[in-house]
């Protein structure tokens, strides 16, 4: 399984946003975009999820093009977590989760017991069953955040696109969806995400593409793209890339240059 953008252009219509942008994401493989605020990270993932029209050039998924596919295929091909979710029902943690069943089921149909099952199982891998009867408009934004993978989980694609799914977050919550995002990767699953902070790049990432004004500037793995001048030339600010003893090993870590003591 495989999700691969070829040249892509895209866009709204009569505005292109990006251009000329090729990668390819494998299953059980976690590819991490960064790029500023108004890149074009959003869009791009719009245009690979067939909810915005390709511009120029393909998204290719298992082979296939994506304009050949019909929405239902795409869905149960490629989940997608959204980068914020406002709930305004009382809907249950286990209720949310089995939307994501709509993929298989259809929109009006009621789900079966497999249904069920599937949604409690992917509960239970992101490790929030104790929420499963919960009351979604009333837990934590990094628990919400839990459920949505969940719910993306319960498509059961085994690609899924993630738009800054740590924004908001405190500290711990963002640990726990990066240790969520390794363990999806290591069942199989292959991972789009993207981020503000090349940190997380560095914890979960197989592989970097960093894109700025809708261009893709590289692509590979952290250690290779990663570089202080890639970095400067991606943000515009002045980075140093350094290591840090962790452990009995060491780990790589972004620090802006700017900020005196």
């Amino acid at each position: 399984m495989k999700l691969e953008a070829q040249q892509l252009a895209y866009g709204y219509p009569g505005r292109r946003i990006g251009s000329d942008v090729s990668f390819t994401l494998n299953a059980g493989e976690v590819l991490c975009l960064l790029g500023p605020n108004g890149s074009g990270k959003t869009t791009l993932f719009k245009t690979l999820l067939g909810l915005l029209p390709i511009q120029c050039g393909k998204v290719m998924l298992n082979d296939c093009e994506l304009q050949q596919l019909e929405r239902d295929e795409i869905a149960r091909l490629v989940s997608y977590v959204p980068q914020a979710h406002g709930a305004f029902f009382p809907y249950s943690v286990r209720d949310v989760v089995l939307m994501g069943r709509t993929a298989h089921t259809g929109l009006f149909a009621a789900p079966s017991a497999r249904d069920h099952d599937v949604a409690l199982d992917a509960i239970r891998r992101m490790g929030i069953a104790y929420l499963a009867e919960a009351i979604y408009t009333q837990i934590s934004g990094g628990e919400r955040q839990l459920v949505l993978i969940a719910r993306a989980l319960a498509q059961e694609a085994r690609m899924v696109v993630m738009d800054e799914p740590t924004a908001n977050l405190d500290f711990g919550n963002q640990v726990r969806v990066l240790e969520r995002i390794r363990a999806l990767a290591a069942d199989g699953i292959g991972v789009l995400l993207s981020t503000h902070d090349p940190d997380h790049a560095f914890l979960c990432a197989d592989r970097v593409a960093m894109l700025r004004n809708g261009n893709l500037l590289a692509c590979g793995t952290p250690d290779t793209v990663m570089t202080s001048a890639q970095l400067q030339h991606l943000y515009g600010v002045e980075v140093l890339v350094t290591e840090v003893a962790l452990g009995q090993g060491r780990r790589r870590v972004c620090l802006p240059m700017g900020m005196q003591a």
